[in-house]
Order: structure tokens, then sequence, then C-alpha cells
């Protein structure tokens, strides 16, 4: 009989995590131990550094295919098997074939090559798991079409996990070592946003750590190991059937409560000769309130209580027990000896046994919200979920009936939430603190700290409320319904600002400057989209990839058209005095993830050079943004597209240098040394963070702008100027 191959699994979280360079890694290394290694399908997506861990290994050429009439490669298998090499190594496990191969997924054809004797080295990201799938869609939004049993990825005879931060991910994209710049921003915002990336990587952990599990348990099993091991904590908690069995459930969530990753588990022995229906009642009521504290409930039949308690909770590996106490005597139990608490706590063991007093059943206690379980915590989302978008929906629609001024959105709120009065309260900016009323709802609306309710929205804005106390879901809905109002504020403040600064941008020379400076530039971008546009009106007389083509260049054009109109608001507000700076140490990597995000897709063509042990800069993150998105779009326009600009940042001694470099500008671009708005606007919005930009022509040509940010490791930040009239 031939030998069946094994099966090696590296499993990641999300792309990028470094799971093909990992098996590329291993299969070098048993490539110099002598063992036969062939790369039977490698997918290196671009990336530098995997393309060069694959150099030196033996690759077995793709097949080609063709489906309606487009052109793909798959995996030989044939071919492979044909070679038999000792090691195959395969990526993305859970792919689907073109229609045409010999199996539908890749899968099966691997499964082909573990029959031949071949072992397999592959790897498989967790979203692709059919348990996880749906989860997956949850939190990224994102379908998985290419779905994997998870049966296939169990019997796998090594499942490692390659694990990474999601910070780590991030710098790692913001560094271009996971998708071309085009890409980045997309990503950064969607699918790599921390939240994802931290829900997906807890899923990854939880799987892999079940199906550690079920190795310890078969190691136990066939070594005989009958002591239990605690590697988690498994409370086991027996139900009598009795009324008051709810106190010793609470009891044992609570004791499970205490250690997170802990299982509880609900046992209840059956006895031969059926239930009463009462009883049956009663415990379909214990069952439903073990699962709504996260735990599961099992029955088991058997005579003897003591012994099948025992034998289940060794099954199980459990390291503690819960039961109710007998209602006995002390005295009349310690005679006896004969309760079934009393005879489980006498042979059990390893195993702790808390006896809870069932007269605890009159004070109940609060239903426990209980978290390990990943089914609990995705239903508790589910449900949160669904409260907050009912809540901002009719918020929403209260706008739409023409009532959007704060007053009437906390009377929505007040109502909403049974409140007696509710306030928007912001901080004074004296210093003696306090805070005074931005608008309320209802009868004697809070004034100040001491409300019934209250909810720290931002460092300057609070939200308070009396008539009744709001905890748990309620409160976070509150929240988010206040959040959005304070944004709503914060518009309409900016409105009544950008007003006055377009009021207050005076003198004929200036006015004429900054008409003359975008006019002719709007003029020429949307000229470009209209060119575009009216090409796109004939689609039949341009192929596929032309059409797309024109769509982008209107897109970007109209993009940089909505990007000047920021540009003139944000220096008329600037030139009024009402661009307000707020300085703290900013993370670069995350600003320079803002600007790709700004730019929008097929604007990305720009070599980064940042250190990753760059410390963080004194700056307002919000203009910094601005600031560079501002230089990065100017350098893309000025420069073609085989020699992209250049963003670069070094330390220079307790300062951050970020240059934004053209190394050769287009024919029909000069070399302006900061007369253009881009130029103009960086250099204002530099000078009102204190700091300083300079512009530079260097002999080869092009032009090199610099600014020069404090590092947050060194001295306290300086005082900012008044903005320039």
């Amino acid at each position: 009989m031939e030998r069946q191959g094994r099966l090696r699994v590296y499993l990641g979280a999300a792309p990028g995590v470094g799971k093909t360079y990992a098996m590329l890694a291993e299969g070098q290394r048993r490539k110099t131990r002598g063992t036969d290694v062939v790369a039977a399908l490698i997918e290196t997506h671009g990336r530098q550094q995997t393309a060069a861990m694959a150099e030196g290994l033996e690759v077995v050429p793709r097949r080609e295919m063709s489906y309606r009439g487009v052109s793909f490669t798959e995996m030989d298998t044939d071919a492979i098997l044909a070679r038999r090499p000792q090691v195959a190594l395969v990526d993305e496990l859970a792919h689907t074939n073109v229609p045409g191969c010999r199996n539908a997924k890749r899968w099966q054809d691997v499964n082909e090559l573990l029959g031949a004797g071949i072992d397999v080295i592959t790897t498989l990201n967790i979203q692709h798991l059919e348990s996880l799938n749906d989860v997956a869609e949850q939190v990224t939004g994102v379908v998985q079409h290419e779905t994997l049993p998870d049966e296939v990825a169990r019997r796998a005879d090594q499942i490692e996990l390659v694990d990474m931060t999601p910070e780590a991910l991030r710098r790692r994209m913001v560094h271009g070592n996971v998708y071309p710049p085009d890409r980045i921003d997309a990503a950064l915002t969607h699918y790599f946003r921390p939240g994802n990336l931290t829900a997906l990587r807890e899923l990854a952990l939880l799987w892999l750590a079940d199906r550690v599990e079920e190795g310890l348990q078969r190691y136990r099993a066939e070594h005989g190991i009958a002591t239990p091991w605690e590697t988690r904590e498994r409370i086991v908690v027996g139900i009598a059937g009795e009324k008051d069995d709810d106190a010793v459930i609470r009891r044992a969530a609570r004791i499970a409560a205490r250690t997170p990753g802990s299982d509880l588990l609900a046992v209840h022995v059956t006895s031969d000769d059926g239930l009463a229906v009462g009883q049956t009642t009663l415990l379909e009521s214990q069952r439903a309130l073990v699962t709504s504290l996260g735990g599961s409930f099992q029955e088991v039949p058997g005579e003897d209580v003591a012994s099948k308690l025992l034998e289940f909770a060794r099954v199980e590996n459990a390291t503690q027990m819960v039961l109710g106490a007998s209602r006995r005597s002390r005295l009349r139990t310690l005679v006896a000896g004969k309760s079934t608490p009393t005879r489980v706590a006498r042979r059990a063991e390893h195993i702790d046994v808390h006896l809870v007093s069932r007269g605890s059943a009159a004070h109940g206690g609060q239903h426990l919200a209980w978290p390990p379980s990943a089914l609990r915590q995705r239903r508790a989302m589910a449900a949160e979920a669904s409260a907050e978008a009912a809540a901002l929906t009719r918020l929403a629609a209260s706008v739409l009936r023409g009532r959007s001024d704060p007053p009437a959105l906390l009377e929505e709120i007040r109502d909403m939430f049974g409140l007696a009065a509710v306030s928007l309260l912001e901080r004074r900016p004296d210093p003696g603190g306090g805070w005074f009323v931005v608008a309320s709802a209802g009868e004697r609306a809070p004034e100040g700290a001491g409300a019934d309710v209250e909810l720290l929205i931002s460092e300057t804005c609070m939200f308070a409320a009396r008539g009744r106390t709001i905890t748990g879901l309620d409160k976070r809905v509150l929240f988010s319904c206040a959040d959005q109002i304070v944004a709503e504020v914060v518009r309409r403040r900016r409105d009544e600002r950008d007003d006055q600064a377009a009021a207050l941008v005076t003198g004929p020379r200036s006015r004429a400057a900054l008409v003359a400076a975008t006019t002719q530039k709007a003029h020429d971008l949307v000229e470009t989209a209209q060119v575009a546009l009216d090409q796109l009106a004939d689609p039949a007389s341009h192929t596929q990839a032309e059409n797309a083509d024109l769509v982008a260049s209107a897109r970007l054009a109209l993009d940089r058209v909505a990007r000047l109109v920021i540009d003139v608001s944000d220096l008329s507000r600037l030139h009024a005095g009402a661009l307000e700076t707020y300085l703290r140490p900013v993370d670069l990597d995350e600003v320079i993830a803002a600007c790709l995000e700004d730019l929008g897709p097929g604007g990305h063509h720009i070599t980064l050079d940042i250190p990753e042990d760059l410390p963080d800069v004194i700056a307002d993150a919000a203009l910094l943004t601005r600031i560079l998105t501002s230089l990065i779009a100017d350098a893309l326009h000025r420069c073609p597209a085989e020699v992209p600009p250049a963003l670069s940042a070094a330390v220079r001694g307790d300062q951050v240098e970020i240059r934004v470099t053209d190394r050769r500008p287009r024919p029909d671009q000069g070399n302006s040394n900061g007369s253009g708005l881009a130029l103009r606007l960086a250099r204002d919005l530099t000078e009102a963070m204190g700091d300083t930009l300079r512009c530079d022509e260097p002999p080869a040509g092009g032009r090199s702008v610099s600014l020069t940010l404090p590092a947050a490791r060194g001295p306290l930040p300086r005082p900012v100027p008044a903005a320039a009239s």
C-alpha cells in the first residue's frame, strides 16, 4: 500500500502576514537537507521578498487554460504526479480552479498529491474556512466566494499560525511590502482596518486553539491519561433539574468569567425512567439560561448521578465542578455520606469542586453577560449594531423632516431613551474650566457635572442627561447618537467659519491672485474630464481596457477639482484666522496612509522611503495630512508616470525632515519655486503649526520640498503663532 503524503498548512488571519514566505522558507530549508522539493504553484503577488525566497527552487510549469475567451493558468497536477517529488509547495489551498480542470478546487488537487505519497506544504487564510466564512463577511464586509471545508484543514498533520499584529501588518502595507501603491489606500481604509485585522486574528487564534485541543485530547486518550491537564479552565456545572438550579448556573458562570478563554459546560444526568413534563419544561428554561451565559448544555443517561458527573468531567478534561449543595442538614450529610455532591467531592481527585448553597437562589443575583464565547460575542455585536442602526436611522429621518438643528436632535434622543432632559455641554476655554450648554432639550436640563448620565464624547464635548441611568447596550447606542449630534455641531460651525472666511478675504490683489491661480487649473481639469466623458459616450468604439482608462482619467480629474476647492477653502479660513491647530504626537505612518487614501485610486505612483523606527512628530494631524496630500498630488501631476516622485523621511537631531522630490518634471510643467497654489497652501499651513517648509531646485532638475517638524521625543512643541492676515 502506497504511503499517504503529509499535509502542512501555514494559516494566516489576512493577506500579507507572510504565509507564502514561510512556506518557501520551509521549502528552502528542506532542500538544503537534500529533500526533493518543487514549487508546484507559487503566488508572489509582486512581492519582491517573496520572489527572492523562491529563487533556486525547481518550478513546475503551470497548465494554460482558456475559459470564455480569456487565458488562465492553473497548477498542473498531472505534471507534478509524473515528476513525483518528495515535497510540493502549493499556495492558496482554497483556490477555485477554472472550469475545465480535472478538479473544481485546489484542495482536491492536493488530495491527489497526498494520495500519491507526495508531502504538501500549503497556505490558507482563516476567512476561507467554511465555518467562519459568514463571520469573516460580517467583520470585513467582503464576501469570500472561495471556501474550504473545515475537515480538509483539520486533517492536516501540521497547522502553523503565521501571526502578525494589526499594527505591524498595516506598517508593511504603508511601506509597500504587500500591495502596489495604487491599492494601499483602499486596503488600509477597508479590509485592513485595525478592527477588522484584530477580529480576524482572534478568529484564527480561537480556531487554532480548538485544533490544538483536539490533538491534546487524542494524545490523552491514546495514552490512557485520565488526570486533568489544566491547559485551560473548564468549569462543569451539575444540573439537578430543580427550581433553584439557576443560582448554581450563575455561580458557575461567574467563576468562568474570571478566567477569559475558559469553557462553561452544564450537564444533567437523566434516569432511564424518563422525566416528568414539569421537569422537562424546567430543564429547557435552564438550558436557555446556560446558552445565554455562553455555555453549553448536555444530557447524559445514567442511574448513578455522581459517577456519571465525574465521568463526564474527566472526558471533558474539566478543572472545576460546581454543584448545588444537598438540602440535607449538615449532620445528616456527614453521617450518611451518600449525597451526590459529597460523593463527587470525595472522588474528584484533581478536579476542584465548589458547592453552592441552594438558599442563594432566593437572592438570585443579576443576569450575567459572560463574554468568552465567540458565538456570544458575535450575537452581542449583531444586537448592538442593529440597535445602533435603528437609533441612527431615526435621527436621520428627523434630519430629513427638516429638524436638523441640535436642540431638535436632542429632543429626539430624549424621547427615544425616555429621559427627562438632555444637554450637549462644551468645556470652557478659560483656566477655571467648567462647562457651558451648547444645546438642550427638556425641563431643567443639566448644566454641568453631576447628571444621571455623563458621556464624554471628546476632550471638549460632553453629553449629559437627567431622568434615569443608562447602562450596557443602551449606553453604547446613546453614545453613537450623541456623537452624531457633536458632528453636526462641528459641521455647522465649520460652515459658519467658511462663510466668514470668504467674506474676510479682502483686497483686490489677494482675491485676484487666488481666482487666477484656481480658475485656469480648474478649467483644465474639467476639460480633461469632459474629453474623457465625451469619448465614453460611444463605448463600442473603444476596447474594454481603453474605456477603463477613460473612466480613470475622468475620475482623477474630478478628484483634483474637489481637492482644489478644499485647498481654496483652507487658504481662506487660514487667512481669516479661522483655522484652529491642535499640536500633539502624531504617527507619520498613519498620516501617510491617510494621504494615500485622500489621493484616491490610481494616484499612488510614488516611491516611499520611510524608516520603520521613525519617531512620532509634534504636529496637527489633520493639517499635516492636508500639507502632504497637497504636495504629493502636485508632484504626481508634475512628473511623468515612468519617473515617479519620492516621499522620504529622516531624523535630523531632535527633528524629523519629510521630503517630497520631483526627479524630472514633465515638459509642460515649470519648476516653480513656491508660487503655485499647492506650495502656497502647504507653506501657509506649515507656518500655522509653527514649522518651516523649504523648496529647492536640485541641479539635476525637478523640485524638492522639505518639511521640518519636531520629534515627539525631543523638546516640547513651540507656541503656535497667530495666523497670517
